[in-house]
């Protein structure tokens, strides 16, 4: 293990140290993974590591904390899935002021889905505490991690979440919850709670409430973006390696505006998730997600057309990449988002394309 590694581990770097140490840190642990890639291991690796302390939406480093997402992206989407889960479940906690008592090398995970046909019960218990009760669904890395943050209904029917350690007698996580091939390594599957002990995190409504709900939801759209430049490195190094080929090149040329456009969306979106840190940034923070979505469109479409059966077929981490991202990418919800973006966008009260 080299040096930067060792460094990072025996002196946990706090959040102001992270833009020092973050891109070459995490390359540098990354490039020990080899597909197939086990994103547990890998999760608790970045952790030690000090990669999990990601610098906060809104915080002057939004674009920072999504090359570290991004980065991590690019080597294996599994693994990004709960990377960006754990970074997530830390800016949570921050976010809404809730103190928890877990171990520095913990590995978080948010399982705030709501399956119409799953309901989690979380009942209020003295001084913060509270009981976990039900079945929940799409729990990324459950047999993994050391710690969730849960969401579920009050006795008043109201939307809350509880910060929940997984390793005691009322957690129980199953195998059953995902049957598709793209995205298998992240294991997101049921687990029960059956009067599990917890703590309140936040405000009921405070989840979806808070700023911070939308910003990560453009971080997300940075881990699909990490993606497709990795998918993307494996066109550019086959046309600069091989015969000049036509075809190639303009397939080249097309993912390269298509991911060059994306980027400059993301970042005007870390920008302005900086300047107002307190503000949904709901028009930036759709227009990145849905950037990179058409972004991925292209990059899907084009890449194995240029490429062909070889690589498809023997190069392990192309295929993986290949078959995760449509799965992993569609936490957007497609036309709904542009129906809503489109809303936001006719109620704005000047036109949002002056140049």
């Amino acid at each position: 293990m080299n040096q930067a590694i060792t460094l990072a581990m025996q002196t946990r770097p706090v959040r102001s140290a992270f833009p020092e140490l973050s891109s070459q840190v995490i390359e540098d642990v990354l490039a020990l993974a080899r597909p197939p890639v086990d994103p547990g291991h890998w999760l608790r690796e970045l952790v030690r590591a000090g990669c999990g302390q990601l610098p906060l939406p809104g915080s002057g480093g939004t674009l920072l904390r999504w090359r570290g997402l991004a980065a991590v992206a690019s080597v294996d989407l599994g693994l990004a899935k709960l990377f960006e889960g754990h970074t997530d479940a830390l800016a949570i906690l921050a976010e809404l002021e809730a103190g928890f008592d877990a171990p520095e090398d913990a590995c978080w995970g948010v399982w705030c889905a709501e399956p119409p046909d799953m309901r989690v019960g979380i009942r209020t218990q003295a001084a913060g505490g509270v009981i976990v009760s039900g079945l929940k669904g799409w729990c990324s890395g459950a047999a993994t991690l050391s710690h969730a943050i849960v969401s579920g209904w009050n006795g008043a029917g109201e939307p809350c979440l509880a910060a929940v350690a997984l390793d005691q007698p009322g957690v129980t996580v199953t195998t059953q919850g995902w049957h598709a091939v793209g995205m298998r390594s992240s294991a997101s599957v049921n687990v029960l709670f059956d009067q599990a002990q917890g703590s309140a995190v936040g405000a009921p409504g405070a989840y979806v409430d808070r700023p911070g709900f939308l910003h990560g939801g453009a971080g997300v759209a940075a881990c699909w973006y990490g993606a497709l430049a990795g998918i993307a490195g494996r066109l550019r190094d086959a046309v600069a390696r091989d015969r000049p080929d036509p075809y190639r090149l303009a397939h080249l040329g097309a993912v390269d505006v298509a991911l060059t456009q994306a980027r400059a969306v993301l970042r005007e979106a870390a920008c302005a998730i900086d300047a107002h840190p307190a503000a949904r940034c709901a028009l930036e923070t759709a227009r990145a997600r849905l950037a990179v979505e058409a972004a991925a469109q292209e990059v899907l479409s084009r890449v194995p057309r240029a490429l062909g059966a070889g690589p498809l077929c023997r190069d392990a981490a192309l295929a993986q990449a290949l078959a995760d991202l449509p799965v992993f990418i569609r936490q957007s919800h497609a036309e709904r988002d542009q129906a809503e973006h489109g809303k936001q966008v006719a109620q704005h009260g000047e036109s949002p394309w002056t140049l």
